[in-house]
């Protein structure tokens, strides 16, 4: 280890007693944990955000394997260099060594790289560990997927990185208030090896060995946006942000979002809550909301920041402009008042399914009217239980494309009504 290394490279965990995080994984009897220590490796990927010691696993694993440990990175090798350790590793094989090969952002391969790696998976010639921040299931050929258990790391928690930094502040001799250690946790979203890069930097423009916030602020080039993301301002710009959304003020609420997103805000958190949004204030008024939203939380996971930050700006201000309902969101709380009340109301005969001959002689399916078979594709049979007949929860407004559900319902509403009164029942 030398002195001039970064600070993330000297503070690399040599052990798994050593490795922050991850310990649904590497916790001991946890499955990673056991593979590692019994040196009984299988292949497989490693997926997880950058930061989150992908790498460093793979590390610990060339330190105590009995097999010969190649890296090999996707950004600068092909497909020669691939058939070059290839040969390598079945030369290993005749002489009864085992041939790990750690394949860095192993998503950037193409296809037909992927495939140079599959019949040397397949016949044992080297044991394959791929990382990557990419969806497996996406990025990773299928053939090669299935012979690789896929292991999910995750961010690291702000306790995780501050037990990091705290390690980190003594290698560097200098010294922060604990607000200010927890600030550098927050900002890093996760990412352990931005969070040591950031104290570095501090470290360095620290003056007289003390790290305060104001050189955080300027390290990051963040004027006191900084803020707790599990305190009183995080909720508090999340509350503004909906309410702006809500009250369809596309200003205040792109405001907010930079805001938040300025902060340090995690994006995939906000594009969660605008999904929620897109049906609770909007609903059937405008349906492709939340299409809208589900698109934005797709951009943020794909691309992530700073990038990202456009497609949330675009959902929020659709969201603020569309025509706003919440009766979809009134209709289920009704109904969910409802449901928690009459747990123990049966599904009525005619609703149930009956898949043996013993529920049909119990009469289940009984009465059941299949709406495809009728001109109108409805019928006037009754769905609720028989103790909530003739209650209502939807009650759709007049708002954008509301107004024709509710036109719609009116009809369906009148039409049952009708063919009710002329049932042979009635």
């Amino acid at each position: 280890m030398h002195i001039n290394e970064p600070l993330a490279a000297r503070m690399r965990p040599q052990t798994l007693d050593e490795f922050a995080g991850q310990t649904h994984l590497i916790a001991p009897g946890k499955i990673l944990r056991k593979i590692i220590d019994s040196d009984n490796i299988p292949s497989m990927i490693f997926w997880g955000p950058p930061g989150v010691g992908k790498t460093t696993l793979a590390g610990i694993i060339a330190r105590k394997t009995n097999a010969e440990f190649i890296t090999f990175s996707a950004v600068t090798g092909g497909i020669k260099e691939i058939r070059e350790v290839m040969k390598q590793a079945d030369i290993n094989r005749n002489f009864k060594t085992r041939t790990i090969l750690f394949v860095d952002e192993i998503h950037r391969f193409n296809k037909a790289q992927q495939d140079a790696f599959l019949p040397f998976v397949e016949r044992g010639s080297i044991i394959l560990i791929g990382a990557t921040t990419e969806n497996p299931s996406f990025e990773i050929n299928g053939a090669l997927l299935s012979r690789c258990k896929v292991f999910v790391l995750k961010p690291l928690s702000p306790d995780d990185i501050t037990g990091l930094l705290r390690r980190g502040l003594g290698l560097l001799h200098v010294a922060a208030d604990d607000d200010v250690v927890r600030m550098i946790a927050e900002f890093a979203n996760g990412d352990a090896r931005s969070a040591l890069s950031l104290l570095e930097m501090a470290a360095i423009n620290s003056d007289g060995g003390k790290i305060t916030a104001d050189v955080i602020e300027q390290c990051t080039s963040r004027k006191s946006l900084l803020y707790d993301k599990n305190g009183e301002e995080h909720y508090n710009l999340i509350s503004a942000l909906h309410k702006s959304m809500r009250n369809s003020d596309p200003d205040a609420a792109v405001y907010w979002l930079a805001r938040m997103l300025e902060a340090g805000e995690d994006p995939l958190y906000i594009a969660r809550r605008v999904v929620r949004f897109a049906s609770e204030d909007v609903g059937l008024a405008e349906p492709s909301a939340l299409n809208m939203a589900v698109s934005a939380y797709h951009a943020c996971h794909f691309i992530g920041m700073p990038e990202c930050s456009v497609n949330l700006a675009q959902a929020v201000i659709h969201m603020s402009i569309v025509p706003k309902s919440n009766a979809v969101d009134v209709a289920y709380q009704s109904a969910k008042n409802d449901a928690l009340h009459s747990m123990a109301e049966p599904v009525p005969l005619h609703l149930r399914n009956a898949p043996t001959k013993l529920m049909r002689e119990l009469e289940y399916g009984k009465g059941y009217k299949f709406a495809h078979d009728y001109e109108e594709r409805v019928t006037e049979m009754e769905c609720l239980p028989e103790n909530l007949r003739g209650h209502e929860y939807y009650h759709p407004s007049e708002m954008g494309s509301e107004s024709h559900y509710k036109k719609r319902l009116e009809n369906i509403k009148e039409w049952k009504a009708n063919h009710k009164k002329n049932s042979p029942s009635s």
